[in-house]
């Protein structure tokens, strides 16, 4: 071999090696024309790599002083040299080995892809606060658009959040009764609004048509895992969320006062029992009922828990919520405590607010209570909705919401919070009212 061939020695990290006679006729059994044209550009990667030959599109900024190709060509009057001058340096393999080589060079990021990333950031960020905002209003007016009206809506988006739980189901293949599911949870809905009496019974009413299902309809024997999951699925997404629509009547026939009154009379007289249509139920005469206010300042709580707690895990969180509950720290690896108390002290404030305005017993012990109540069940809602993704290997259960998932994923904190609020504004309040005007008719001061 000729110097400076392939069979030359190599330089790696200023030793010298020899090429092995096995490497040697891996070339050999090349076409020559073939094998010529990989020595030379191997040749060019060398003289690249040493500094001899400028590399394509890395010149000097400083003007330091480089050798080009053609410069090394003239002035050398080495054959193997000499026959790369008709090389050009755009060669396919050329090509291939000097963008290898420069790829290194490349460190320093573009200033205007930066500021495209930081540009679309600042984007993103607006149309979320512009969204929760909007989404806020919504949900404000839902509240308070009348019984049917706020039963139905939520009858409709637990339907579409059975179809999210089911799909994330089959795709680990298992297939769960999902239609009697759907249907048993929209019934716990339905019969919480016009049967509160039967609201009970729905739940092993639909539990027992599942196993008869099972046990006629298919052909194989059903699985531990999808008698489960459907019956999952009817208690989660049904039976518990449906007793927001049994809060949502509470105290509709008298409709306590509240420190806002003053805001919302006009509201009032315009819709006084004698300005609406005759044939309306009873139970829908006033859209804003005792259990509406509750609800709102509830899930004004809970949404402003998960705020607080995303700002101050942001801001001040150091200790993973791992540290303190290992299963929870590998469900949500992000969480951490500092978060956690973050979220309670907002809903906490906010909590103690909506009790004075609402003028609750013993408001200054009830609403702090209520506020970090509402945060750690909601925390519990949020954890076991990101426990089910995680065994499933999901990110989000669906993508409906732009930018914020499913409809799962915006009620998950929302779950476990509705059977606590029913005891709270059913039982606990109106003993404690009670007890209240117990105390003042003997002239104790509450």
């Amino acid at each position: 071999k000729k110097e400076g061939g392939v069979g030359a020695l190599i330089k790696r990290g200023g030793k010298e090696q020899s090429v092995d006679e096995e490497d040697k006729a891996v070339f050999s059994d090349l076409d020559e024309s073939v094998r010529r044209k990989m020595e030379e550009a191997c040749d060019l990667m060398l003289l690249q790599l040493d500094g001899k030959i400028e590399v394509p599109g890395t010149s000097d900024e400083k003007g330091a002083d480089k050798t080009t190709v053609n410069e090394i060509v003239a002035g050398s009057g080495d054959e193997e040299v000499q026959s790369k001058k008709d090389i050009p340096v755009s060669d396919s393999v050329g090509t291939e080995l000097t963008t290898a080589s420069t790829e290194g060079a490349e460190t320093a990021p573009d200033s205007s892809s930066t500021a495209v990333a930081t540009s679309k950031k600042e984007k993103k960020k607006g149309r979320s606060v512009l969204f929760g905002a909007t989404m806020g209003l919504v949900v404000a007016g839902w509240v308070y658009s009348g019984n049917i009206t706020f039963t139905a809506l939520f009858t409709l988006m637990t339907a579409l959040g059975q179809l999210e739980y089911y799909r994330m189901v089959m795709n680990a293949n298992i297939y769960p009764a999902r239609r009697i599911s759907v249907l048993g949870a929209c019934a716990t809905f339905v019969t919480a609004l016009f049967a509160p009496d039967l609201h009970q019974i729905v739940l092993p009413v639909f539990s027992t048509w599942t196993m008869i299902w099972f046990l006629t309809m298919r052909r194989n024997i059903t699985t531990i895992s999808e008698i489960a999951t459907t019956f999952t699925g009817m208690f989660y997404l049904g039976y518990i969320p449906s007793f927001w629509v049994r809060i949502r009547q509470l105290g509709a026939d008298v409709v306590e006062p509240t420190r806002l009154k003053p805001l919302v009379k006009p509201l009032f007289e315009r819709l006084g029992q004698n300005n609406l249509l005759a044939y309306l139920p009873k139970k829908i005469h006033y859209p804003i009922t005792t259990g509406s206010n509750f609800i709102f300042w509830t899930w004004l709580c809970i949404a402003f828990s998960d705020v607080g707690g995303y700002f101050a895990g942001r801001k001040f969180g150091k200790t993973k919520l791992g540290a303190i509950s290992p299963a929870a720290g590998k469900t949500s690896p992000n969480k951490t405590v500092e978060g956690v108390i973050g979220g309670c002290v907002f809903s906490l404030v906010l909590a103690t607010l909506g009790a004075w305005i609402q003028k609750w017993p013993y408001w200054f012990v009830l609403g702090p209570l209520h506020g970090v109540t509402l945060a750690l069940l909601g925390l519990v809602g949020d954890l076991t909705a990101s426990m089910l993704k995680r065994d499933a290997g999901l990110k989000d259960f669906g993508d409906l919401i732009p930018e914020h998932g499913g409809i799962m994923d915006r009620v998950d904190s929302y779950i476990f919070t509705a059977p606590y609020g029913w005891i709270m504004c059913g039982y606990v309040i109106p003993a404690l009212k009670k007890l209240a005007e117990a105390r003042a008719a003997v002239g104790v001061v509450v």
